[in-house]
């Protein structure tokens, strides 16, 4: 899945649309939910060493909420990482490059999405 189709995917499938709360960063995009406002994915384009990854350049990426005991499992998946930037225990990083299946970004999106909703 690359940004663009993320981007695409929460939109149509949870009526959000990214803001952008850093100043001057028009690159870095939450998505939040309407009632309680919680991030429930934050895009950004990173060095690919900060991922342990070869080579030069930047990378998309999102960081997704998940239950802590899916972790061990999902970071051995191809294009899931340990969380860039966020509490490693709670997050993790996708790769928007293609190398993470589609389904398991959307599916990790889901999680993430229910994970931060207001809670009943």
């Amino acid at each position: 899945m690359t940004r663009a189709e993320l981007f695409a995917h929460i939109a149509d499938t949870y009526s959000v649309v990214p803001d952008y709360p850093f100043e001057e960063d028009f690159v870095t995009a939450v998505f939040r939910h309407a009632g309680n406002r919680k991030w429930f994915a934050i895009a950004m384009r990173i060095p690919r060493g900060k991922l342990g990854l070869a080579g030069e350049g930047l990378i998309d990426v999102v960081n997704l909420k998940v239950s802590p005991e899916m972790i061990p499992s999902l970071v051995r998946e191809a294009g899931v990482f340990p969380a860039y930037h966020m509490n490693k225990s709670h997050w993790v990083t996708v790769a928007l490059d293609g190398t993470a299946s589609d389904e398991m970004a959307a599916f990790l999106t889901g999680v993430s999405f229910d994970l931060t909703q207001k809670k009943k």
